[in-house]
């Protein structure tokens, strides 16, 4: 007898949850989250307006010293990344990412009292040291809320505020600048004043809303909340790890569990969570970092996502500086920064939404990059401004579209919390080197045309390219091996190493049964 007011049929119910939990997962998380990656991406760029604004004048720069403080930034913000990852458990990520996110806003603040070179170079290492643990930080958070095929879509719209924070940092610096004067402060001053405490307020607002965990989601109604774990536990537990269902057979894949668990009734749907939940939580272990280091996805989509970012920062830090370098001067040079960011944000979340319904990674980035070399063939072989102005919408549209997908290959690929905390932090750390490359990659002595640093940032776009396609290439060959059945001996290994003590972490993406995705 079914109570008043339920649903009878398992799948429609099933329908009817799924969009409920996501709505409100939505609603909750990605707000927050794109609120501090707006935050993270305006108070890395604001240099580039600052420098504009006069920053390079009032700190008596020559030379590269410019580009010296814009590098030095990498050095911690890469020796932080791993590290992060590894205490976020422990620290809940939850207070962890938003107390990163406050303790930058507070050193973008205190730049405005920046006077020196010296002074520059000090405020970028703790501005670093800030920044490094978020996104790897975010990319995990959200493995352990979403299914492994609904993660790219909402990487995607909060990445999507990355390119809106470009449109949005020029927008406000330009409003900013109207403040030169006031109290005794130069107007980009005032941009770091202003900007830093915005970031400490989103820091607090994200501290208020993100859950720790989905069993600790208060916005979740017990039905929900029940039905939230279980979806989620049932995508990302291994075969193995099901313990109150059959063995399947070699040729059963996870995508036909996951048909399975559509249909499953009420009471099938909490005995199966109460027994996942009888596992013990999986504790950390050298093993499973070693695990992700030896990770050759890790270093594949690492040094691709390094090519990648040698154009995406060079762009983002250097934008007002080209379009400076078009002829245009003050606030014109300001808003013309604004519109190229749009569409790109356009594309990033559409090429998300595909992304994941077609379970596709690494093929869109395939389609999306060749925009990016067109954008920089045409900015070298231009003739006039205006197609050079052309030219940095293509770079924008191929290059932040690509970011979601290559963020999200790890995370689906990889089984077992520390290996894929190691896999998404050492993929971060590799491709967050290519800033050293970025900051360097536009020089003064290039002005107007930057050739040179437009060359560099092509080459290495058309080396993300093939790295990517080389990882595609590999998860094909992967799961074909499986499929055949080629990777059995893999129990057997996993056997040996839980009989020996070795290990007390799940077999994860080990299991002959796991499928990567392209």
């Amino acid at each position: 007898m079914t109570a008043p007011g339920q649903i009878s049929d398992p799948a429609e119910r099933h329908r009817r949850l799924t969009k409920q939990v996501l709505f409100k997962l939505d609603c909750h998380i990605l707000p927050p989250l794109a609120l501090l990656w707006l935050a993270n991406f305006i108070d890395r760029s604001n240099v580039g307006n600052a420098r504009i604004a006069g920053l390079e004048k009032d700190t008596h720069l020559v030379g590269n010293q410019f580009n010296t403080a814009l590098a030095v930034f990498y050095v911690t913000y890469i020796a932080i990344e791993l590290p992060s990852n590894w205490v976020l458990k422990k620290m809940k990520p939850n207070r962890w990412i938003p107390l990163l996110v406050f303790l930058w806003g507070i050193v973008t603040t205190l730049s405005s009292l920046v006077e020196s070179f010296g002074g520059l170079v000090a405020i970028r290492i703790f501005l670093g040291l800030c920044e490094g643990g978020l996104l790897p930080g975010i990319i995990l958070y959200l493995s352990t809320i979403y299914k492994r095929h609904e993660l790219q879509l909402r990487v995607g719209i909060f990445y999507a505020s990355a390119s809106l924070s470009g449109a949005f940092g020029g927008l406000l610096a330009t409003a900013i600048l109207n403040m030169d004067g006031v109290g005794g402060l130069a107007g980009w001053r005032w941009i770091y004043i202003l900007e830093g405490l915005a970031t400490i307020i989103s820091a607090v607002i994200a501290a208020y809303f993100l859950p720790e965990t989905l069993a600790a989601a208060s916005f979740f109604t017990d039905e929900e909340r029940e039905f939230a774990l279980a979806r989620f536990q049932l995508d990302s537990s291994t075969v193995a790890q099901k313990t109150d269902r059959e063995s399947p057979s070699p040729t059963k894949t996870f995508e036909d569990i996951k048909v399975e668990d559509a249909h499953i009734d009420n009471v099938d749907m909490a005995s199966r969570l109460e027994a996942l939940q009888k596992a013990p939580e999986e504790q950390f272990e050298w093993r499973e970092v070693i695990r992700g280091l030896t990770d050759i996805q890790a270093w594949l989509t690492g040094f691709g996502y390094f090519g990648l970012l040698v154009s995406l920062y060079s762009y983002s830090l250097f934008l007002p500086t080209i379009v400076a370098g078009l002829g245009y001067t003050g606030s014109a040079a300001q808003l013309h920064t604004v519109p190229p960011y749009v569409p790109a944000a356009v594309l990033t979340v559409v090429v998300a939404l595909l992304s994941d319904r077609l379970k596709w990674r690494g093929p869109f980035i395939l389609i999306c990059l060749p925009l990016a070399i067109v954008g920089y063939i045409l900015a070298i072989t231009a003739e006039n401004n205006k197609t050079r102005y052309i030219a940095v919408f293509f770079m924008a549209a191929g290059v932040y579209p690509s970011a979601p997908s290559i963020l999200s290959i790890l995370p689906n690929n990889g089984s077992g919390h520390y290996k894929r905390a190691t896999t998404t932090a050492l993929q971060l750390a590799i491709a967050n080197a290519g800033g050293f490359v970025a900051t360097f990659a536009y020089t003064p002595d290039q002005k107007p045309k930057y050739i040179r640093g437009h060359t560099i940032s092509l080459a290495f776009v058309v080396l993300a390219w093939i790295l990517v396609a080389l990882n595609v290439i590999y998860c094909m060959w992967e799961n074909k091996a499986r499929k055949e059945g080629r990777r059995q001996d893999n129990l057997t290994k996993y056997q040996a190493l839980v009989e020996a003590g070795k290990t007390r972490a799940p077999i994860g993406d080990r299991h002959p049964d796991f499928r990567y995705t392209l």
